[in-house]
């Protein structure tokens, strides 16, 4: 039987680089950062953490229904960004859910953390003043409730789900939207996904976990620009972000009737389980996971033009994801391009930040630079280190890997 790929009709994000996808990609093609001083809530003395990706403010000014008396309710900052992404998606396509297609849009948009800030925050009232929790709390922190409150926005009334796989989701969110539609049961999907983990007890758990990026003892302040530094030999952990990315999908024949012409297919993809570590990667699935999404896209390794990683600035993480790359491409690594040197890592809303990254990247012929990269003997491969490249792709593979082994890897065509 003949498999149906589905196909890309539009996306936005928001991100450390910016609240808008020209701001983000213009600065990501200069080799800007987004990182920067932690200010989104005040240091304690001996706050280990003092950097982050943070998301500038949102001019609401041009989207009334951010300012709505409805989601005053809804405190946790994941829920204005992700109906921000999800709504300017829709509009730049042209797209309006109407009753005669709502029971065929699904929506698998979701997040690694969700809205714990709520809960958190509720916590510190009641044990400070013995205040109750505001009665919107759970519904707040229940991370379902992400793709609920896009069903209500847009109205889309199809199959939704909560594709929880950690740092991996938001391209977990594509296969599962992917497996929807070529199972007939959507023909078309509201994908992405959305992180705020800027919380001081989340931070700290990130770094007391030897993830979060820590200084060298004794030597000098480093730039905060300079901190994320994917596949580097001088590699210090990841650099805690927040943003959120949207992807709209769908079968052919919805994007036909729809007088819509995309560029880019999700031609192939896979999931694994590590069975390993609850952090640390597994070679051997991380190798089948992509593997088997070329494979699954009818490609040779030969055939895939620049690669986008996961790439988060660990020691172990980098090195395993740097050997798996050479086991399956042997001498002829493509391009690796790791966003996070820029953006920082977004948790659950990374992938699909990059993913949208690296489409933007086919349609303007352009791998994005690695940036604050010093070889590691250990992991030869070519970051792109130089700046912006120009360089043609019609296959890119894009990695992600989650807490818990959850692998996520997909291979995209361009088409148009």
């Amino acid at each position: 039987m003949k498999r149906t790929r589905p196909v890309i009709l539009g996306y936005d994000a928001v991100s450390p680089l910016g609240i808008d996808m020209k701001t983000q990609w213009d600065r990501a093609v200069r080799g800007a950062s987004g990182i920067g001083l932690l200010n989104r809530f005040p240091l304690r003395e001996g706050f280990p953490v003092k950097i982050a990706g943070q998301v500038a403010n949102i001019d609401t000014s041009a989207y009334p229904f951010l300012k709505s008396r409805d989601m005053a309710l809804w405190t946790s900052p994941v829920f204005s960004h992700a109906m921000l992404v999800v709504h300017r998606a829709l509009k730049k396509i042209g797209i309006e859910i109407t009753d005669d297609i709502a029971h065929r849009v699904a929506i698998t948009f979701s997040s690694a953390i969700g809205g714990l800030d709520a809960v958190i925050r509720a916590d510190r009232m009641w044990i400070s003043g013995g205040k109750l929790p505001h009665p919107f709390t759970n519904a707040n922190s229940c991370i379902n409730m992400v793709g609920g409150k896009i069903s209500i926005m847009t109205g889309a009334t199809g199959p939704i789900t909560s594709t929880i796989t950690a740092c991996a989701t938001g391209s977990t969110s594509m296969i599962i939207g992917a497996l929807f539609i070529e199972q007939g049961m959507a023909d078309a999907v509201i994908c992405g996904a959305v992180d705020f983990p800027l919380v001081e007890s989340i931070l700290g758990g990130f770094f007391t976990m030897n993830g979060a990026y820590r200084p060298k003892e004794g030597h000098p302040e480093e730039p905060p620009e300079k901190a994320s530094r994917p596949f580097s030999i001088n590699r210090r952990g990841f650099v805690v972000s927040e943003g959120a990315g949207c992807i709209i999908m769908a079968n052919k024949d919805f994007a036909k009737t729809h007088g819509l012409s995309p560029k880019i297919e999700m031609a192939g993809w896979s999931m694994t389980s590590d069975a390993h570590h609850f952090v640390a990667p597994n070679l051997e699935t991380v190798k089948r996971c992509i593997a088997e999404s070329i494979s699954d896209a009818a490609l040779e390794t030969a055939d895939i033009d620049a690669v986008n990683a996961h790439g988060t600035s660990t020691k172990i993480g980098d090195k395993i994801e740097g050997d798996a790359l050479k086991e399956i491409f042997g001498n002829s690594i493509p391009p690796v391009s790791a966003n996070k040197s820029q953006t920082g890592h977004a948790m659950g809303a990374s992938s699909a930040i990059e993913i949208i990254l690296a489409m933007e990247g086919m349609l303007q012929d352009t791998v994005l630079p690695t940036i604050n990269y010093t070889p590691d003997p250990e992991i030869a491969i070519d970051c792109v280190p130089e700046g912006a490249r120009k360089i043609v792709q019609e296959h890119v593979l894009k990695n992600a890997f989650g807490f818990g082994g959850c692998n996520s890897c997909i291979v995209l065509r361009r088409i148009g």
